[in-house]
């Protein structure tokens, strides 16, 4: 048995990274919150556009993802940030983040007296909370605890042929260990729905695949659009994918062969070990940021074009297939699988050095994008702003 090194949390949980991560309740404390993360370097903020003027479905989505990203292993403690009268409850927030025994503190925007005071307390606050995680001990801990999510974007016909069925044998691999994988994009199962379903325990989980699926092709053809007018886009046209139905096989392939354990609403903390489906959109930063949410410690993300994003919180390793993607976009690829496409390597032989990676990685091996410094963060949107 694989063992990794990690942080035990207070609640049993396992994380790969001690982040102290700032977050602001609502987009107007997006800029104080950022002035603190600039103050205590070895923290991370999360920016977004919402916490205000929502109601309804759109309002849970920001507090599930705010919860999440602040509940995520990968997190040693949380400074939240609010202006004051948003639609976002911070006590809220502070009180759900705390259910994991890990610090949190808040700071609010108008309590304090304006910008420059809410800065230099929340500023104090941060190196407090900092000093409280940064000598928390990794300890050895089994790769069966590993969550791995399992995303493909920026994708050509290099996809579908090589990294995603190399990151197929990477799933199984860590799935004959105990561990857990997590596959996205509602979007991109579409004309391979059945197949997912076919890998289902049961009935019930696979009436899920379809209902979702059902779902959100209401949703499109609701609002009279025609998803083939961004999904296959223009990148993924130009580089092979001429069709979703293309697409998605390709797509379903990272996800290997193992049983489908149930399919999961879109930022819902993961049950157990095994195989899930999380109902996500194929946008790559929405869809990771709700990973992240969701509890899991990574992400295989394979790119045939070359998509750079990261996560504040959460390493992704991004993988391709594509020869040309890999030499042009060195600094972003973390493993090249394009020997497969020559014949000079098998799939299972590239499935091999990725696991490799994610182990690296979780032992504390810095992403591309880490190093980088891309750390996007994105909540979907479901209806309308007031």
């Amino acid at each position: 048995m694989n063992m990794i090194k990690g942080y035990r949390r207070p609640n049993g949980k396992m994380g790969i990274r001690n982040h102290l991560l700032i977050i602001p309740t609502v987009v107007c404390a997006n800029h104080v919150s950022n002035r603190i993360q600039q103050s205590v370097p070895d923290s991370v903020a999360i920016p977004h556009q919402h916490g205000c003027s929502q109601i309804g479905d759109d309002k849970e989505r920001t507090h599930k993802l705010l919860v999440g990203m602040g509940k995520n292993p990968n997190v040693g403690a949380v400074l939240l940030v609010s202006l004051g009268c948003e639609v976002i409850d911070a006590r809220e927030l502070k009180k759900e983040i705390e259910e994991t025994g890990k610090p949190v503190a808040w700071i609010d925007i108008q309590d304090a007296g304006g910008s420059v005071k809410a800065i230099q307390k929340g500023s104090d606050l941060a190196k407090q909370l900092y000093k409280e995680i940064e000598n928390i001990p990794q300890v050895d801990i089994s790769l069966s605890e590993l969550i791995l999510g399992v995303k493909c974007g920026g994708s050509d016909a290099t996809s579908g042929l090589c990294s995603n069925p190399a990151l197929g044998k990477t799933s199984d691999m860590l799935i004959n260990q105990g561990g857990t994988i997590v596959m996205g994009e509602t979007t991109e199962i579409i004309g391979a729905e059945h197949l997912v379903a076919e890998s289902a325990i049961n009935e019930e989980v696979a009436n899920k695949v379809y209902a979702y699926v059902d779902k959100f092709e209401k949703e499109v053809e609701r609002i009279g659009a025609d998803m083939r007018g961004g999904n296959p886009s223009p990148g993924n046209i130009e580089g092979g994918l001429s069709t979703i139905e293309e697409k998605s096989l390709g797509c379903i392939s990272k996800a290997g062969t193992s049983p489908l354990q149930d399919v999961l609403p879109f930022a819902e903390e993961i049950p157990g070990n095994g195989y899930y489906f999380m109902d996500s959109p194929g946008n790559d930063i929405e869809c990771v940021s709700g990973m992240a949410a969701a509890g899991v410690h990574m992400v295989c993300f394979t790119t045939g074009r070359g998509t750079p994003t990261g996560n504040p919180i959460i390493p992704v390793i991004k993988i391709t297939g594509n020869e040309i993607t890999a030499r042009n976009m060195e600094d972003n690829m973390d493993v090249d699988t394009s020997p497969v496409m020559k014949g000079k390597e098998t799939i299972e032989d590239a499935g091999n050095r990725i696991l490799e990676t994610v182990i690296k990685t979780a032992q504390g091996e810095l992403t591309k994008a880490e190093i980088l410094g891309h750390q996007e963060f994105s909540i979907s949107r479901i209806s309308i702003s007031l």
